[in-house]
This record gives C-alpha cells, sequence and structure tokens, in this order.
C-alpha cells in the first residue's frame, strides 16, 4: 500500500533500522506499524537521528550485545530505557582460531554462522524469553537490537513475527531485507580474508534454517518451543496477538 510508512528508516548513523509492521498473519489481521523496530545498534546515531527516533516515540531498547560490544557503543537517546539481554558474540574468535590454524575458508565460515544460530537455540534461549516477557509488558514502542541488527536480531525478530502468526516466508522475507539495508563496517575483522567477511557480514537463509532445526531437534517443534522454552502459552500468545496485531 502506497501510504504506509516506510519500512526502513534511512538513519545515517545506523542501518538496517526498520519496521516490523505491515505484515499480514494468517488469521487475516496485520502486525501494526510503529510499535516494534529491529535496527543495528543505537551509539553512533547523529543529532538528526536522535531526533527521527524521538519522533518515533520509541521508549525501549532491548540490547543482545556483549558486555564489550555494549561499553563500545552506548545508546545516545537519552530516553531511552536500555533492558540488557546479552548474548557473547563467538563467531570472530571462532573464525581467528580457523584462520590461526590455516583452515579458514568462506565454507567453513558458513558454518560457524550457522552454528552460532544453533546456539542461540541450545544455549540462550532464556535471553528470547526474557524478550517476550518484556513485550508482553507493552513497552512499544520499542527497538530490538545487537550490533550489527542481523543475527541475534534476526533470530529474535523471526520469534517475535512466528509468535504474532506472520507466515513463514514472510519472515524469511524479512530477514533477509537486512542484505538490502545493512552496511558493513569496513573496519570490523579487517584481519580475515574478504570471501570470510562477506560469509559474515551478510545474511543467508541457511542461517536461520540452522537455527529452526536446532529448534527441532532440541524441542520437537517451533509451538512446543514456543509455549516450553519461550512460556508463551495460549494466554500469552492472545496478550501478544492482542497488542502488536490489528484488523
Amino acid at each position: 500500500m502506497s501510504d504506509s510508512p516506510a519500512r526502513h528508516l534511512a538513519l545515517q548513523g545506523a542501518s538496517n533500522f526498520r519496521d516490523l509492521g505491515g505484515y499480514p498473519t494468517i488469521d487475516g489481521r496485520t502486525t501494526r506499524w510503529r510499535h516494534i523496530f529491529r535496527s543495528n545498534h543505537l551509539g553512533q546515531l547523529t543529532a538528526a537521528d536522535i531526533e527521527i527516533v524521538r519522533a518515533l516515540g520509541v521508549r525501549s531498547a532491548f540490547d543482545f550485545r556483549g558486555v564489550e560490544e555494549r561499553a563500545a557503543g552506548v545508546c545516545v537517546v537519552s530516553e531511552i530505557t536500555v533492558h540488557s539481554l546479552p548474548i557473547e558474540p563467538s563467531v570472530v574468535a571462532a573464525l581467528r582460531t580457523e584462520l590461526a590454524s590455516g583452515t579458514l575458508t568462506a565454507p567453513v565460515a558458513l558454518e560457524l554462522m550457522r552454528e552460532s544460530y544453533r546456539n542461540y537455540v541450545r544455549y540462550h534461549t532464556n535471553s528470547f524469553r526474557n524478550l517476550f516477557g518484556h513485550l508482553l509488558e507493552d513497552r512499544a514502542p520499542l527497538v530490538i537490537h545487537c550490533t550489527a541488527g542481523k543475527d541475534r536480531t534476526g533470530f529474535a525478530s523471526a520469534l517475535i513475527l512466528h509468535a504474532l502468526g506472520v507466515p513463514d516466508e514472510i519472515i524469511a522475507e524479512d530477514y533477509l531485507l537486512t542484505n538490502q539495508y545493512y552496511k558493513r563496517d569496513a573496519t570490523a575483522a579487517f584481519d580475515l580474508p574478504e570471501d570470510v567477511r562477506n560469509a559474515i557480514g551478510s545474511v543467508e537463509a541457511s542461517y536461520l534454517a540452522a537455527a529452526f532445526e536446532a529448534i527441532g531437534s532440541e524441542y520437537g517443534d517451533l509451538e512446543t518451543y514456543l509455549r516450553d522454552a519461550l512460556k508463551l502459552g495460549t494466554a500469552e500468545r492472545t496478550a501478544l496477538q492482542a497488542r502488536y496485531l490489528q484488523a
């Protein structure tokens, strides 16, 4: 629809800042615009960016970054309350281990990325469960982010859209929008080969698929994961949908 708000907000000091609104659900409703945003970190916003974020009314940020990442890029919007849901980064360290042993290739990098997504499910489900606890408290408009806003944030966004009843193919499309909007930091992991940096500087459908494969292996299926691991029973799902969907 031409009169829909912009999905991607082109900020100067952030990339990949976009709205999870406007997506149809299986039962014929639509995710609400201007309630849930996803982004990379908010530590380099310009004065003009800050005014845009303020105009959106963002009150809360849910930050999946680890300790050092958070210290390197503190949120510069003073009225946003930041809730830390830490998942320490592991991929670059693992890549450097492979580099040191002479075994680093692009396929190895791709598999390390997939394994990091599996580990979100195996070891960090508590962070995603805590996110849904906050979402049920209705802190919108809100933003979910990590450093790049593509992996930890991408999985979290996929879980939110699933919980709201958005079809799989639309969730996959939203996930892959990162490749259109994410501006890579040219100085990040510059010691790694270019094909490896390409693998970790973008998203692939196989990354998200690996997380959902892990859900199947560990919990049987996604509905069981939502109910038992993320504590989203019928009442919680209904409350989430009432809050973040519209007819």
